[in-house]
């Protein structure tokens, strides 16, 4: 469910709980049709089923709305390095979320599907309306396993498939009735007992707030028990679950100060942990245990170091890699260490550290391919910080996984070396299936200017805007791009014209429709 948001972080969090407050009332509508809820193959116990009123049609309008407004916010990142490995779980998650029936196709088409992360150093993560998902950095960077952090996206998942938000948003529409009752009742009281009416309109309120908790809980426990039959269909160890609660659970023990909001939208009780536990015991993977792979404890270090880039955080990387510290922990723990000092020397422009961590780095790394690659990827970043773009284009060589974040790597340094047509073709390759992916279209933005296609380059600009839900903004990049076909001999910017012509209708279709909404 929603979480409860950082007040300092992600800015526009305060402005999303108050949009769903709101809309609760605008779309649910008995004359709606009502979703079929799917069904879940665990045995014995009872699905709560669908029970919402909303179509998904209208969930992802208010959730589109929503993401529109986290696209803008300054902590929203799309590091390519943590989004490939965040990718990397939730893709056979939602794989076997569809194998088990818990997926229907008519909300596997309709929802975006999306995780969005932030620069928040909170552990929390959060479902929104339409298929759309929050992840802190906070959370990837406190994780120890990615089977923990398929524990927690798995549930997230589990929210959204179960409908528990539209859920949620009808049942507050029905308890309004009752609201205004014990409103109307302490009014009608206040002439004969002024305590009796306060009580009354006290008293209706706890009892719909009551009401709400519960139902709440009956989503968390419901969530846990289809999450857990995703994950371990997913292939991840079961464990994952029972591991990433016993975390919470020992920060709610020290009296959680702020730092993990996600135990206040998903709190823990006794119940739930035996359950998992149970469970866990039951599972034919029980003998499986999470293991911290070099990945994951690079990529760890990776989101610790975005989630927070003061300078004094950044110079503790450099205390903790040094080597009487260093000594003193797991291997694997070394190796994100190391990752997350040299990483952090390079967010500080000091070239020489950054180099020497590195290859210290990759001592340790050996012959271990998916910590080689991000290693490599690394050594890339600090080549093109330095400007060095032959050494980049050397070691861009040795990177052939066709993975987001190489593709992205190896067109940037195409563009930089006056390789831009090349840059363009395997861009535009990328986005025919990705057409959502917006840093690609800036990327390829870059690469249309540099080979001097300047419509072609304001056309991949509306589309980053497109990309982020900004249909306002796309139209007025689709529009300037109108204006430099009308005036520009060049035979291929013409032909991009038409393209430019066909989105800047669809731009303005769009636009009518949410002005409809409205």
């Amino acid at each position: 469910m929603l979480s409860h948001f950082n007040t300092r972080r992600f800015r526009t969090k305060r402005m999303v709980q108050a949009l769903l407050l709101g809309l609760a009332t605008l779309t649910v509508s008995p004359a709606l049709p009502q979703v079929p809820g799917p069904q879940t193959a665990t045995a014995g116990l009872p699905n709560l089923g669908d029970g919402s009123d909303m179509t998904p049609a209208a969930e992802r309008r208010i959730g589109d709305r929503i993401a529109r407004e986290l696209y803008r916010d300054p902590d929203y990142l799309d590091d390519p390095v943590i989004t490939d490995y965040v990718q990397g779980i939730w893709q056979p998650l939602i794989a076997a979320a569809r194998q088990r029936g818990e997926l229907p196709a008519q909300l596997d088409e309709a929802f975006a599907w999306e995780i969005l992360m932030g620069r928040d150093r909170t552990v929390n993560a959060f479902a929104l309306p339409g298929g759309y998902f929050g992840l802190h950095l906070g959370l990837v960077g406190i994780v120890t396993s990615r089977d923990e952090l398929a524990s927690v996206l798995a549930h997230e998942i589990s929210h959204v498939t179960q409908r528990h938000i539209s859920r949620s948003m009808a049942r507050q529409a029905a308890q309004a009735p009752w609201l205004m009752g014990a409103m109307v009742l302490g009014m009608l009281a206040a002439s004969k007992n002024p305590g009796a009416a306060q009580a009354a309109i006290v008293g209706g309120q706890a009892a719909a707030v009551q009401s709400q908790l519960n139902y709440s809980r009956d989503m968390e426990r419901e969530a846990d028990r289809i999450g857990f039959g995703v994950q371990t269909q997913a292939g991840f160890a079961p464990q994952g679950f029972v591991s990433m609660f016993e975390k919470l659970q020992q920060s709610s023990r020290l009296n959680d100060s702020g730092g993990f909001p996600y135990l206040r939208s998903h709190p823990l009780n006794t119940e739930r942990i035996a359950d998992m536990q149970s469970r866990v015991r039951q599972s034919e993977r029980a003998s499986t245990a999470p293991v911290t792979t070099l990945e994951h404890a690079m990529v760890a270090a990776r989101a610790r170091v975005f989630s927070d880039s003061s300078v004094d955080a950044l110079r503790v990387w450099e205390t903790q890699a040094q080597g009487s510290n260093l000594a003193k922990l797991p291997a694997v723990v070394q190796v994100g260490t190391l990752y997350g000092a040299s990483f952090a020397a390079l967010k500080q422009r000091d070239f020489p550290l950054a180099q020497a961590t590195l290859a210290r780095l990759q001592e340790r790394v050996g012959t271990n391919a998916p910590a080689l690659r991000l290693a490599r990827l690394l050594a890339l970043d600090m080549a093109l910080a330095q400007g060095d773009v032959p050494k980049a284009q050397r070691l861009s060589q040795s990177l052939s996984d066709g993975s987001r974040a190489t593709l992205l790597m190896r067109s940037h340094i195409d563009t930089l070396a006056g390789q831009g047509e090349s840059a363009a073709q395997t861009l535009q390759t990328w986005l025919a299936d990705h057409p959502h992916d917006a840093q690609a279209w800036q990327a390829l933005a870059a690469a249309n200017a540099a080979i001097a296609r300047p419509v072609a380059a304001v056309r991949a600009e509306a589309e980053v805007n497109v990309a982020q839900l900004d249909y306002q903004g796309a139209l007025t990049r689709f529009k300037a791009a109108q204006d430099m076909a009308r005036k520009s001999s060049l035979p291929t910017d013409h032909i991009d014209a038409s393209i430019v012509d066909t989105r800047a209708r669809q731009m303005e279709s769009l636009l009518r429709e949410q002005a409809l909404e409205r």
